[in-house]
């Protein structure tokens, strides 16, 4: 018996959407029913909280202050890296280093020509941290709550060695925002779920917290030294296996940045990130990309099904897919406190077709040296 090419398109969309319920229900649903551990005893460790900066005065002088006023009982530390900036930066930590005893400014005169990007003012704030835990944030961040430090350092228990956090953005009026916001939640669940699935792959730098040990015991950045970025997902990347990491997701426990205002800017920030994503781990880059491209095949093949086979067989499928979608996007919405997209979910998951076209050669270009 002869098969039809409309029954071919539907049984490989049947597939597609097959693919995309597995990730669903096997990786994304391990967040969106996540509830934090219970702890009997709490250890608070101390802690190097460890600022780069370039050029960021302003964002220094809004930001910093909400980091250095942590209401933390144990010993913490912030570093401010400034990294050859040409702005006032240097005033404003020296202004701010007054009556905030435990910031420590550190004055970058020369850049590493060798080391692009943000990883050379990273690794000497490192290199002059007092204390074994290190929590990562930017200068253009601003801790959620007051209890920052304390959320992030509490998953250091049972021999875990990294901590990842969320850096959100701020909600404003207008599409690009709403857009901005939907990819950094995509990202978050992605890099959280496979965390909890035991398949840890990367971190963002905005809130981010390691043992100075791990980074010493793998020789920090040396690995991926040439490249601009990869500090933090990278870094996360090489070190992070399925025991040492865990994820913190209370509110407070958020950072807060300045999303783009402007669809060029925003292209340049995500060709930044995206050059890094080529050297992942295999097994990482390959449910990563199985991921995308079965959400890329998705709506073109329901359009041909629902064209050429069944119009309301195709459209059952579709509609018991979005059901499950719509469920653990919901939930883990509400987790990163990003409520508003919930009922615009279904219109944002077919922008994220358009992403992918909108960004696809962001993969294949190289990126700039600069780190900001």
């Amino acid at each position: 018996m002869s098969v039809s090419w409309p029954e071919i398109v539907f049984l490989v969309f049947c597939v597609i959407t097959a693919v995309q319920l597995f990730y669903y229900l096997y990786f994304f649903s391990r967040f969106a029913f996540y509830k934090k551990p219970k702890r009997e005893s709490s250890m608070q460790h101390a802690v190097s909280v460890i600022v780069c900066a370039r050029d960021e005065a302003q964002n220094l002088a809004d930001n910093l202050p909400e980091v250095l006023q942590q209401d933390y009982k144990s010993t913490f530390e912030v570093v401010a890296v400034n990294d050859n900036s040409f702005d006032d930066s240097k005033y404003v930590l020296e202004y701010l280093s007054k009556p905030f005893r435990n910031l420590r400014p550190i004055e970058l005169k020369q850049e590493a020509r060798l080391i692009q990007g943000k990883k050379f003012p990273l690794s000497m704030g490192i290199k002059e941290s007092k204390y074994e835990l290190l929590l990562l944030t930017d200068a253009d961040c601003k801790p959620a709550g007051k209890n920052w430090i304390e959320l992030m350092q509490d998953a250091f228990s049972n021999g875990k060695e990294i901590a990842l956090g969320y850096g959100a953005y701020y909600k404003k009026p207008g599409l690009l925002n709403k857009l901005i916001r939907f990819e950094t939640f995509i990202s978050a669940l992605q890099y959280f779920s496979y965390a909890l699935a035991g398949m840890p792959y990367m971190g963002v730098g905005r809130n981010l917290a390691y043992r100075k040990e791990l980074f010493f015991r793998n020789k920090g950045f040396s690995s991926h030294n040439q490249l601009p970025g990869g500090d933090d997902d990278l870094f996360i990347n090489k070190v992070a296996t399925k025991t040492n990491t865990a994820i913190v997701v209370d509110a407070e426990a958020f950072t807060y940045s300045e999303p783009k205002t402007s669809w060029v800017q925003w292209r340049s920030q995500k060709t930044r990130h995206y050059s890094t994503s080529k050297h992942y781990k295999s097994k990482h880059k390959f449910w990563l990309g199985l991921y995308a491209a079965a959400h890329f095949l998705f709506y073109p093949l329901l359009v041909v099904a629902a064209v050429f086979y069944c119009w309301w067989i195709a459209l059952s499928v579709f509609a018991f897919r979005l059901i499950i979608q719509g469920i653990v996007y919901s939930k883990s919405m509400k987790k990163l406190d990003e409520k508003d997209l919930v009922w615009l979910y279904p219109l944002l998951d077919i922008w994220q077709w358009f992403y992918y076209l909108f960004f696809a050669n962001t993969l294949f270009k190289k990126p700039g040296n600069n780190w900001k």
